[in-house]
């Protein structure tokens, strides 16, 4: 038998490939580049700052401005225990939400198309920020982080996502499923649900970064301590800390406004690497979630 010899030639790139190559590897500098210096500056020393604002590496190594942050390892302490009571909750709360709403507008039943417009319509017109918080106020839910919860329930644009991705599942499946005897409840649980796994891992993972980076409506909401979450701890040492390097003015003092920004970095770094941790569990669901039901409407 002849010896077949295949002989494989590399494909050369197009000029449009080597652009958007050139282009996104830029991006990715752009974006990792500060996340480093971020992580270089919370574990360089002063006087390395100093003379080096910008480096690739510590030129001091030191662990002094984690220990620093520790000081007040209490307020930390607490500021993450309630951040992850919200996060959790909030992301359980909010899906189980938006997948029953989904699942319901992509059933019919009267009046279905305008309780879907009512929705709509929501997206484009708000309440406002005072009626919002006087609406709070009224139902006593303010220094709670039941009003953070309530308030990320639903999010419109998720639930229609949603509804595209149930309506895609053949019925086929759903009246073999009726067939077998199965019931409305057995077919959302046993059927539906598994079949929308992308969409569901993806948009729980947006609803969970949101209520970790939520800030604002807390910083209204929330004015005890014992309340505060990390977006809030975090804004206060930033704030304190520059405070302090702005009532600075001495050679002395210099160092001791760098020392306040290797705080600040420190601080950032903790805050954010435990939400960026979850992100490679559920990478692979991205590009599915986000197509499924993204065509239909």
């Amino acid at each position: 038998m002849a010896n077949v010899k295949v002989n494989k030639k590399r494909k050369k790139w197009s000029g449009l490939e080597i652009f958007c190559t050139v282009c996104l590897t830029l991006l990715a500098l752009a974006i990792a580049l500060p996340f480093w210096n971020t992580i270089v500056i919370s574990f360089t020393t002063n006087s390395a700052y100093v003379k080096h604002p910008f480096s690739l590496w510590p030129k001091e190594f030191t662990l002094d401005n984690y220990r620093n942050l520790f000081r007040n390892g209490a307020g930390l302490l607490v500021a993450y225990k309630n951040t992850i009571f919200v996060t959790l909750i909030g992301t359980l709360s909010a899906m189980a939400t938006m997948v029953m709403a989904a699942y319901v507008f992509s059933r019919e039943f009267p009046g279905k198309r305008f309780f879907f417009l009512a929705s709509i319509f929501t997206m484009y017109f708000g309440g406002g920020l005072i009626p919002m918080y006087l609406l709070i106020k009224n139902m006593h839910l303010l220094n709670t982080h039941a009003a953070i919860i309530l308030m990320s329930l639903a999010s419109v644009y998720n639930i229609i996502i949603m509804k595209n991705g149930f309506e895609g599942v053949p019925m086929d499946l759903q009246e073999a499923a009726m067939i077998d005897g199965a019931n409305d409840l057995k077919i959302f649980a046993q059927v539906m649900l598994p079949l929308q796994k992308p969409l569901i891992a993806t948009f729980s993972l947006f609803t969970a970064v949101g209520l970790w980076n939520n800030w604002y409506w807390p910083m209204l909401i929330l004015n005890k301590s014992e309340k505060t979450l990390l977006q809030l701890f975090l804004k206060t040492i930033i704030d304190s800390a520059s405070s302090m390097s702005e009532s600075l003015s001495t050679s002395e003092d210099l160092t001791t406004m760098i020392f306040t920004m290797g705080i600040q970095m420190a601080s950032v770094l903790l805050v954010i690497l435990p939400i960026m941790t979850v992100y490679p569990f559920l990478q692979k669901y991205f590009v599915k979630g986000m197509l499924v039901g993204s065509v239909k409407m």
